[in-house]
């Protein structure tokens, strides 16, 4: 499925379907795939694999799984990308370097007098109040600077993506200065 070859994935799947593999082991490795390995390169791929899942839980054997031969070659020919995965990985490393910072003071609530006096809520910006909807403050802890966790790829959806993510960070930075 990674290679993008229906061929010879299907062939596999015929062989691990003949030696007795169980079709739902094969439903969760094809939709596992369509997590890490298709991505938001094709956000349709999980929802498809989850249908054919279904659609296999309800059919069953043999019919059912003709679903799973269809899941599987929609994910050998969409589009790849594990930027969301790498992104996460990179986001759990981080979270376990920076401990337990906190987050900055203006997005905490302040249920409290004694809260509002420390300055918890203070400054915070409502995005939807901004001409664009869109703040641009700060949500990491205030002792950290911006990472970039998240790199979209050129394909697929996550082409689209880029280009959000880019216009967000144009706003961010025109609001710094």
């Amino acid at each position: 499925m990674r290679g993008s070859d229906p061929d010879a994935a299907l062939y596999w799947l015929g062989r691990m379907l003949e030696g007795g593999e169980d079709p739902r082991y094969l439903m969760r490795r094809i939709t596992r795939m369509a997590v890490e390995d298709v991505g938001l390169a094709d956000p349709q791929a999980q929802a498809f694999c989850l249908q054919a899942w279904e659609t296999y839980e309800r059919l069953g054997s043999p019919e059912g799984e003709l679903a799973i031969a269809q899941a599987l070659t929609y994910i050998c020919l969409a589009p790849k990308s594990n930027a969301v995965y790498k992104a996460y990985k990179g986001a759990r490393k981080l979270a376990r370097s920076t401990g337990s910072e906190p987050p900055p003071k203006h997005i905490l609530n302040a249920p409290t007098k004694l809260m509002k006096d420390q300055g918890y809520g203070s400054g915070y910006a409502y995005d939807h109040d901004a001409e664009d909807g869109f703040s641009g403050q700060n949500y990491f802890p205030d002792t950290m600077e911006r990472p970039s966790l998240y790199e979209p790829v050129e394909r697929g959806f996550e082409r689209e993506l880029k280009k959000r993510q880019d216009y967000f960070a144009g706003l961010r930075a025109k609001r710094k200065t």
